[in-house]
């Protein structure tokens, strides 16, 4: 079995944080957002292949930061683009990847930007189960929210219906990105795109396949975060942080803490206060409030009451008194 980790947005929503650096390395308790996805596919030993798919502004960086972990499996596939007008959509990703890297196996299909509470080898397993190609589904309590994504409707754990982004959800269960494709189903990817339809999101490649054939779905419960905004990354610092603070042992900070609060290395917080934030590396935050903010990599912030606040590496912002 193949797997492919999709890595190749440009995190527009969260600049200027992500400006400089896929979103998957942001800091998540003790390891990035994209850890956890790889240790689970370097646990699994039917895999034994995992594509990285990413674009050549950040190829280089994926590079290095696999030379420097502990995971053996990954390696990096780049697509041809430097910027977000330039995407083929995840599906035309997709396809060019299965066609370059000439993958003629089952293949599992997970974004670099999920945070998932269950264990990929459980989808593994229920993949092998049915024998179709599969999705996993959760259910996100809201319809407003379920607007956002693909919707299921199943009958037992086969789907019956699927609607991408609809306007009037029927429910709240959706389709999050991580997939798995039968060796057999992979010619469909060039019969969908040649059919003009649309390369954007998996959803609708999914919708396609649905009505030609069984695509069953894994729902679980747990916790899903989907790392597209400050405020989802915020939610998936809190959940792993689970109301404790990190502090890096060379970190000084003498602060008022409230609670999820990450502060790395090198970085110090003296005075003021600061609650479910997160402090880069080598950052300065003197005499201020912070809450729900990040503030990154050896930025200076001074005198100031941020509250949602995004500061760029190597700013300065203060409110110094005459």
């Amino acid at each position: 079995m193949k797997a492919i980790v999709l890595a190749g947005g440009y995190a527009t929503r969260l600049w200027p944080i992500t400006r400089n650096r896929p979103k998957m390395f942001l800091p998540v308790g003790e390891g990035t957002v994209i850890d956890d996805v790889f240790a689970d596919l370097e646990a699994d030993d039917r895999v034994d292949e995992v594509y990285v798919s990413t674009n050549e502004r950040f190829a280089d960086d994926f590079h290095d930061y696999l030379a420097d972990s502990e995971f053996e499996k990954p390696v990096v596939s780049v697509e041809e683009t430097v910027d977000e007008d330039e995407k083929f959509g995840v599906v035309g990703a997709l396809a060019q990847l299965i066609d370059r890297e000439g993958i003629a196996h089952d293949l599992v299909v997970v974004a670099g930007d999920n945070l998932i509470s269950f264990d990929l080898a459980e989808f593994g397993d229920f993949f092998e189960e049915k024998g179709t190609p599969c999705l996993a589904a959760y259910d996100v309590g809201s319809k407003e929210r379920a607007s956002s994504y693909g919707l299921v409707e199943l009958e037992d754990d086969r789907i019956v219906d699927f609607q991408e982004k609809p306007d009037q959800p029927k429910s709240t269960l959706v389709s999050i990105a991580c997939y798995a494709f039968p060796a057999e189903t992979l010619p469909q990817f060039d019969e969908y795109l040649a059919g003009e339809n649309n390369p954007d999101e998996p959803g609708w490649f999914l919708q396609w396949l649905q009505s030609r054939e069984a695509v069953h779905a894994f729902t679980f419960d747990g916790a899903w975060f989907d790392i597209g905004t400050p405020e989802s990354y915020l939610d998936a610092v809190e959940w792993k942080l689970d109301g404790e603070n990190m502090i890096a042992d060379d970190a000084t900070v003498d602060a008022e803490l409230g609670e999820n609060v990450h502060v790395m290395s090198g970085a110090t917080v003296e005075g003021g206060e600061i609650d479910r934030s997160v402090v880069f590396d080598d950052a300065t935050v003197v005499d201020s409030s912070l809450r729900d903010s990040i503030v990154d990599t050896a930025s200076y912030v001074e005198g100031l009451d941020l509250s949602g606040a995004l500061v760029g590496a190597h700013s300065e912002i203060a409110d110094r008194e005459e």
